[in-house]
């Protein structure tokens, strides 16, 4: 999967607001047909969000274009996937997630209707949102149970399914959940899945909370940051992007390290710091992240 600094929601009902979310800067889009649709809208937002996800493949957007389906256990999965599961998608956001055989069922799902579009076998990504007590107790599970799994989400904000699940009252300091959002990057970490993303950051208004809460949660592994609205966007795209001067300090450990190594050293003395194999290897991957979000 890209590495995926923001992803922002869009009410799958009001297709109009998806240009909203382009003009953002967003690195990808989430069309919603779970909470943020009205039950009595749900049957016409599936059609407006098939004709969201045409119109941005034609247009060419830059932004990736995921769907947020219905829960399985709604009732109302099964019709979602077969109407939006089409060419310009890059894949399903999962919320309410329960087992690691749920996800191997929808897998099959999405493999039968990508061989009827005639779509790219796999083409079709999923990130899991740990919504429930169950997903997140075997969370290791889920993240291994399909190589459609791009990615992990691990939902922490106050008053929702996640709060409501556990009982835990929620804090901006984010103590009450350290061990359940440090378990699950280290579940993507497992699985191969190098960009676990956090979220959300429900108020509005209070940019410097969101800019911590982002950073809290960089600073324990997580590489994006899922939001639901476009002034957040920004925030999140600074606090996931290597700064020019992180990126400068890494090519300059490299190269000395480099030096060094053509010299018949394993280590070396860089800015006072002992440097080896394994600090190379981390700065290489910081630049790689930085290559890549530049060629986004």
């Amino acid at each position: 999967m890209k590495p995926y600094r923001s992803m922002l929601f869009v009410p799958g009902h009001k297709p109009s607001w998806a240009a909203k979310a382009v003009a953002s800067g967003t690195d990808a889009i989430i069309l919603d047909l779970e909470d943020s649709v009205p039950a009595a809208d749900k049957a016409d937002a599936r059609k407006m969000v098939r004709e969201t996800v045409d119109r941005l493949r034609t247009e060419g957007v830059r932004p990736d274009v995921w769907v947020r389906p219905n829960s399985v256990d709604s009732g109302l999965f099964g019709a979602d996937v077969e109407q939006v599961v089409t060419a310009g998608l890059s894949g399903l956001f999962l919320p309410k997630v329960f087992t690691a055989e749920e996800i191997v069922r929808i897998d099959a799902i999405v493999s039968h209707i990508e061989e009827r579009e005639g779509l790219e076998a796999g083409s079709v990504g999923l990130i899991v949102s740990f919504e429930t007590a169950v997903s997140m107790a075997h969370c290791e599970e889920i993240a291994a149970a399909s190589p459609r799994v791009s990615s992990l989400l691990g939902a922490t904000g106050p008053n929702a399914d996640v709060g409501r699940e556990l009982g835990f009252e929620f804090t901006p300091e984010g103590l009450e959940t350290l061990y359940l959002r440090s378990r699950i990057v280290l579940a993507a970490r497992a699985a191969g899945l190098h960009h676990p993303v956090s979220g959300v950051w429900q108020d509005m208004a209070d940019l410097d909370g969101c800019r911590r809460f982002a950073e809290d949660n960089r600073r324990l592994g997580y590489r994006g940051l899922v939001v639901i609205h476009p002034s957040h966007v920004a925030v999140a795209n600074e606090v996931f992007t290597p700064s020019p001067e992180v990126v400068d300090h890494y090519r300059r450990m490299i190269a000395a390290f480099r030096e060094a190594e053509a010299n018949g050293s394993a280590a070396v003395d860089f800015e006072g710091q002992h440097i080896d194999l394994a600090h190379a290897k981390t700065a290489q991957g910081v630049i790689d992240l930085a290559d890549a979000l530049a060629a986004n």
